[in-house]
């Protein structure tokens, strides 16, 4: 439905025949069907990222990037929604569209709900990324004290381990998060009005997608760390692994996202430093 050349003329007809919700069906002990204009609110968010994809232009995005970028935009209403199915299981109503309603393949809702989880975090960062003041980018140092680099570098690791999670996807990401920044501002009634200002929201893109290029981070989850699970037990005198192993194996994911020219060397004395002071403090 969102893989033609008129992907919104497609979803309008279906909403105008009143149909949105018999094609886009949802848990029964869900009631969100019944809210007034919420379909009209998924139309609106794909008419926005319709609109953006082609403002930003198509090279940006491959034929399956606008596809999840489209369905992400749908169903953004949903993306907080859950249910207990019949098991009592909490489950995204995002996964039932997909496996129950659309009975699309499995890859499919998993994307989707990762770029909608990924927005949350992008929503944080945008404001990071596209700001030089350093009362704001102080907010970085939150969780990342253990590593003693410039604010800037925290925030390549916090972008780099976004990207990491969400991989080829991000710039799918970004776009939706865009759409919905600043988070504290409530813009439905923009998005129901065609009133959500698609120009500056593809700035805010280009801008925020050029700062993630400038910090060398594209591609980034292709990076192998640079210090494996065994130099780890070394330095811990450690025979086998465990929560303790894969505490520093983040935090060495860290160091060495924060200086991507480091050696593994260099990675392993930090590690040995820190180590130290902290045996030193217990």
């Amino acid at each position: 439905m969102v893989s033609g050349n008129q992907p919104v003329k497609a979803i309008t007809y279906i909403s105008d025949l009143t149909l949105f919700w018999t094609v886009f069906s949802l848990p029964s002990k869900v009631e969100l069907a019944a809210s007034e204009g919420c379909h009209r609110l998924c139309v609106a968010y794909l008419d926005a990222a319709w609109c953006l994809i082609q403002l930003i232009g198509f090279p940006s995005f491959t034929d399956e990037h606008r596809r999840l970028a489209l369905y992400a935009a749908l169903f953004l209403p949903f993306r907080k929604l859950t249910y207990k199915d019949d098991k009592g299981r909490k489950t995204s109503v995002v996964n039932f569209i997909f496996k129950s309603s659309l009975k699309q393949k499995a890859s499919d809702p998993e994307a989707i709900m990762k770029i909608h989880e990924s927005v949350e975090k992008f929503l944080m960062l945008i404001p990071l990324l596209t700001s030089g003041e350093d009362a704001q980018l102080a907010e970085v140092d939150r969780g990342l004290e253990f590593i003693n680099a410039p604010i800037i570098s925290k925030l390549r690791v916090l972008t780099g381990f976004l990207l990491r999670e969400i991989k080829d996807f991000w710039r799918v990401a970004l776009l939706v998060s865009t759409m919905l920044y600043p988070p504290e501002v409530d813009t439905t009634q923009d998005f129901l009005d065609e009133q959500f200002q698609p120009e500056k929201r593809r700035d805010l893109f280009m801008e925020v997608e050029g700062a993630i290029i400038k910090l060398g981070l594209d591609k980034v989850w292709d990076v192998k760390p640079i210090v494996n699970g065994k130099d780890i037990m070394g330095v811990l005198q450690l025979k086998s692994g465990g929560p303790l192993v894969r505490e520093w194996q983040h935090k060495l994911l860290a160091w060495q996202l924060a200086y991507p020219k480091g050696t593994a060397e260099e990675c392993l004395d930090w590690m040995r430093e820190t180590h130290l002071k902290r045996a030193k403090i217990a």
